[in-house]
């Protein structure tokens, strides 16, 4: 993994940042090894500690793929018992992705399998080229969905369509899968980089105070029952009411200029 730092238009570099985090696995079109998903469960536990992070977008340098998936090659050569010690090192990867506090942005070209899509599901937002080929095709090799996949997928495009596309393993090609909205954004070819950053760039100028609570409240009450939901709205509006950061924005509003964030 390498994770790379872009500094947001018109701020100060020490006001926050926007990061990359790239999978670099390009011989394997970054499929997901053991070496892999511990690289990547490091890089989201430091990026999750860095309060200057305002957005992360995932990225992939393969030419051919955003991720193909779990390692198969690595995998036909372990034990029973060695699968079993590698399941807690995979699901601190995809775990540490979904639970990265700030905004998330998956740039997805060529092909997002397996495992590959789990990693794009559990991005807040997903950009994708023409090229870009998703699935969740784990149960044509004996196995299901165990990335998250299983209770991401229906989240987006609900529980039918989450279970045809999961029973029958198939794979659906970009246009496809912006209509069906599998992916948020179908932008030029091999322009998704390029994009993804664009746009982690226009979230990363709003208060990172308002939009990581933003957040957690979108994550914490999709689902629950409309009072339930409120009730976590409102837990988020206190964090962030009394914050530098509402006081930055309405000074700034009122002063006709750009605000400074202080970020707390």
């Amino acid at each position: 993994m390498t994770v790379r730092r872009h500094a947001v238009a018109g701020t100060d570099p020490a006001d926050g940042y926007v990061a990359e985090l790239v999978l670099d696995r390009p011989r394997a079109m970054n499929a997901v090894s053991t070496a892999l998903a511990r690289s990547l469960a490091a890089a989201c536990a430091a990026l999750a500690a860095d309060d200057a992070v305002r957005v992360t977008v995932l990225t992939s340098t393969s030419p051919r793929a955003f991720c193909v998936g779990a390692d198969l090659k690595e995998r036909n050569g372990l034990s029973d018992a060695e699968l079993l010690r590698t399941r807690p090192v995979a699901r601190a990867a995809y775990t540490g992705v979904l639970e990265l506090p700030m905004p998330t942005v998956a740039a997805v070209h060529g092909y997002a399998l397996g495992g590959g899509f789990e990693l794009a599901l559990a991005c807040d937002l997903i950009v994708a080229d023409p090229s870009a080929v998703v699935g969740l095709p784990e149960v044509s090799v004996g196995v299901l969905p165990g990335g998250g996949g299983t209770q991401l997928l229906p989240r987006r495009v609900g529980a039918a369509r989450a279970a045809e596309l999961i029973f029958t393993a198939r794979r659906v090609p970009a246009a496809e899968a912006a209509g069906l909205g599998l992916v948020d954004l179908l932008v030029e070819e091999g322009t998704d980089r390029a994009e993804a950053l664009a746009l982690a760039h226009r979230i990363a100028a709003n208060s990172p105070v308002g939009v990581r609570a933003a957040k957690r409240a979108l994550r914490l009450g999709y689902g629950q029952e409309l009072r339930a939901g409120l009730e976590i709205e409102d837990a988020a509006w206190r964090t962030v009411a009394f914050s530098g950061d509402r006081a930055e924005g309405v000074a700034a509003f009122n002063e006709k200029r750009a605000p400074r964030w202080p970020g707390v």
